[in-house]
């Protein structure tokens, strides 16, 4: 079973092949790009450098959020467009869950942590034990104290992966002990954890049709809040 992974839920960019738990491919790409002008050329390479037909893919998976609004609606689009023609099943895939996946071989907590700006952070926590991935609390929009408050309370290791664990990472100064970065080619949000996140969902039969799948965001877009404080609509 052939899964095609995509993640653009960031700055970064991502496409993966993947043949069950192998990996056949990825292209990762890290730029000031836009992801409409990477993604689609990105996907073209992987299958054609991998002699592989779209036809061949029973499986289409992407980061539906949380993350960048723009990022996650281009994949989620392109994801769609993708799985249309042939009825390809589709996977929703928590970015943060993903992450997780950076770990797999570990003992130790996984703290996936995306920038949500204005200090704020969109947050999950998972325990990574060697292959098995069990996920401790459900995504959520946070401040970055109240997350520091949360983690200070955990005894095991903890490792902070994501787009935004530099940033916490700064935030937390050195004050808790157990708390480590991940290695800079593990720590940001990549297509072949999506896959691999994919493959354990479709165990479970969580699958979707392009007209159902959709992005899911944690808070509403910037633009949308700012109009919200201006009408007096209450957060």
């Amino acid at each position: 079973m052939k899964i095609l992974a995509i993640d653009t839920s960031a700055t970064a960019c991502s496409v993966a092949l993947s043949e069950e738990n192998k990996l056949i491919a990825e292209y990762f790409i890290n730029t000031s790009l836009t992801h409409s002008q990477t993604l689609m050329p990105m996907v073209e390479q992987l299958l054609k450098n991998t002699k592989t037909d779209i036809n061949q893919i029973d499986i289409i998976a992407v980061n539906a959020g949380p993350g960048s609004f723009t990022g996650v609606r281009i994949g989620v689009a392109a994801v769609k467009g993708l799985a249309f023609a042939n009825n390809t099943a589709c996977i929703s895939v928590s970015t943060l869950y993903s992450m997780a996946y950076n770990m797999l071989g570990a003992d130790c907590t996984v703290c996936a942590v995306m920038d949500a700006r204005c200090s704020q952070v969109y947050n999950a926590l998972f325990k990574v034990n060697g292959n098995l991935v069990t996920r401790l609390c459900d995504d959520r929009a946070m401040s970055m104290a109240d997350l520091k408050s949360e983690i200070s309370r955990i005894g095991d290791k903890i490792i902070l992966v994501g787009d935004g664990a530099n940033v916490f990472d700064e935030f937390l100064n050195n004050e808790l002990d157990n708390v480590d970065i991940a290695p800079i080619n593990l720590r940001y949000q990549k297509a072949s954890s999506t896959a691999l996140a994919a493959f354990e969902q479709y165990k479970s039969e969580e699958t979707l049709n392009a007209k159902e799948l959709m992005p899911t965001y944690l808070r509403l877009p910037q633009a949308q809040r700012e109009l919200n404080k201006k009408l007096g609509v209450k957060q």
